[in-house]
């Protein structure tokens, strides 16, 4: 179990102003919705940067980003689908070095734990020149109750090829918190905060808990790395979606983040939330209901 360390030195007075606004790109998925909602109960000005947002902002769509930068002060950096995939670092790169050209100061950037290919997206964003933090996340809790793998628990099984390979899920709202503290208070500049639960599971552990807390029949079944690829691409996935699929339940989930790390305690000078109570909370709202 990591120590609770006390955070006194980075966790400081918050910093709005009335002429400050924060982007937050993914603004409408598991972390960024999380992040605009604490800004907007801090009363702090936000922008959601979304296709839907007003002005719209795509990654895939150059022509999006100043719009949506007017104004902008500090921005939350999720890229989309994730940045391992091909082409992300000069992309980020880009997009960080416009931010700065237009007036931001602060960078918050949501990377993968045990991922090389997006450590180069992280060093992009630092070499940006704003003041940078990066928050490497482990595998989402909420990933087993928005979209992701959520038709799977209801269907009743969960197929995936991570074997007995165990992960320490991060509650998608540590990720958020530990965001908007380095977004909105000093003392987060250049820190790389490695966010993880309290406690490894595997795959297998954390379908049990679910299926308890559920009160349903759920199972877990391993697959092989070239059974997994062929369900999704039956799935109707197209082939790039595919290979990070696979690559990230294989290559990332092979071992190497089977350990804990304080990112939370540091950044906010208190324990991560536990698996088990999101697991509660999740079958209290009625999501894994049949």
């Amino acid at each position: 179990m990591d120590r609770l360390i006390a955070g006194a030195s980075t966790v400081g007075m918050t910093t709005h102003t009335h002429d400050t606004m924060t982007l937050v790109l993914g603004g409408t998925g598991k972390t960024g919705a999380r992040v605009v909602q604490r800004l907007a109960a801090q009363g702090a000005a936000v922008r959601v940067g979304s296709r839907s947002g007003q002005p719209p902002f795509d990654w895939y769509d150059r022509s999006t980003w100043a719009p949506a930068l007017g104004g902008v002060t500090a921005a939350y950096v999720c890229y989309y689908p994730d940045l391992a995939v091909p082409g992300a670092a000069d992309t980020v790169g880009a997009f960080a070095d416009l931010a700065v050209e237009t007036g931001v100061r602060r960078l918050v950037v949501l990377s993968g734990r045990g991922e090389p290919e997006a450590q180069r997206s992280e060093r992009a964003v630092m070499d940006a020149g704003a003041d940078w933090t990066v928050v490497r996340a482990s595998f989402f809790a909420q990933n087993f109750s928005e979209h992701f793998l959520l038709d799977a628990v209801l269907g009743g099984e969960l197929a995936l090829p991570c074997g007995e390979v165990a992960e320490p899920f991060i509650d998608a709202g540590d990720i958020a918190d530990v965001a908007v503290a380095a977004l909105t208070q000093d003392g987060h500049a250049g820190q790389v905060y490695e966010v993880t639960g309290p406690r490894l599971l595997t795959f297998a552990d954390a379908v049990a808990e679910i299926a308890v807390a559920a009160r349903r029949e759920l199972r877990y079944v391993p697959l092989s790395r070239d059974d997994f690829a062929t369900g999704l691409t039956r799935e109707g996935l197209p082939a790039d979606i595919v290979s990070l699929m696979t690559y990230l339940f294989t290559d990332v989930l092979d071992g190497r983040n089977a350990h804990l790390s304080d990112g939370v305690q540091r950044a906010l000078g208190r324990q991560p939330r536990d698996f088990a109570e999101y697991v509660r909370d999740t079958a209290a709202s009625g999501v894994w209901d049949a």
